[in-house]
């Protein structure tokens, strides 16, 4: 079976895969300066060993995680064997997308500081960088952000009849009827690297949250890059405008799904809300 969200990672995945854990992190370090990689805040960016077993990623750590990268540029890249894959994938979402990833990380920053802001004593003044004050509070663009960073799937094209048949659920108009279409005009890209993780041992039911980009399907990495980084703001960034797709279903991406009868399954394919596009 091909595996196609793997295509822009393969060439650092053979260089990445004799190596130690420890060493992966220094390449990988070595590969985001020579990229000069920086954080909206303008911190060259930076993969720094985390070896405590959940400490980078932990939820009720992640506020100082985020704050972390962005208040100093580092990003904890855990080195135990429980931790070390979902952070390699999210290593590689920084090195192929990083002005995206820099934005969802200034979202989170600026969250942060807001909560912080709102919860601080009259006349306590700024919260110490890099320790938000109100690490708890998450409110929708957090949540949207952090849903868009581990399993957010970027679809590419300029054809909004595909796009309705998306946004509306229509597996058939898309899949079936739509499937040369989809072949020729579309391009999905892996984003969340939670997504990419999972896609280790694929299964039908996989289900990325798309996020739709008018953009022509060839354009290269980098201009997606740089049109998705514009597209996340904050008035427009909602888990309501992200769509589920099931990943499995995409042409090329299973070779059972040649078959029209696989999207029948319901339990996979679901019908589900209607609504507009946002913005």
């Amino acid at each position: 079976m091909t595996r196609p969200w793997l295509a822009p990672h393969e060439a650092r995945l053979a260089e990445l895969a004799p190596l130690s854990a420890a060493a992966r992190v220094a390449r990988l370090d070595a590969w985001a300066r020579e990229a000069e990689l920086r954080t909206e805040s303008g911190r060259p960016l930076r993969f720094v060993p985390d070896a405590g077993t959940g400490a980078a990623q932990a939820g009720s750590l992640r506020p100082a995680y985020e704050a972390r990268i962005f208040e100093a540029g580092e990003v904890a890249t855990r080195t135990d064997p429980a931790g070390a894959r979902h952070d390699l994938c999210n290593a590689l979402a920084w090195l192929a997308w990083p002005r995206a990833k820099a934005r969802l990380n200034a979202l989170h920053a600026a969250a942060l500081a807001e909560a912080a802001d709102a919860t601080a004593p009259s006349g306590a003044g700024t919260p110490v960088a890099g320790r938000p004050a109100a690490p708890a509070s998450r409110g929708p663009l957090r949540d949207a952000a952090t849903l868009f960073d581990e399993n957010a799937a970027v679809w590419v094209g300029l054809d909004a009849s595909l796009e309705d048949a998306l946004r509306a659920f229509d597996w058939t108009a898309l899949f079936v009827a739509g499937r040369s279409r989809v072949e020729r005009s579309v391009r999905v890209h892996v984003f969340g690297h939670a997504l990419l993780e999972k896609l280790d041992a694929p299964f039908k039911a996989i289900t990325a949250h798309a996020w739709p980009l008018r953009l022509d399907a060839g354009a290269p990495p980098a201009e997606v890059d740089r049109v998705l980084a514009a597209s996340l703001e904050p008035g427009r960034l909602s888990s309501r405008a992200l769509c589920p797709l099931p990943v499995m279903g995409l042409p090329g991406w299973c070779d059972a799904n040649r078959d029209p009868a696989f999207y029948n399954d319901a339990a996979v394919f679901r019908p589900g809300r209607r609504h507009r596009a946002p913005g």
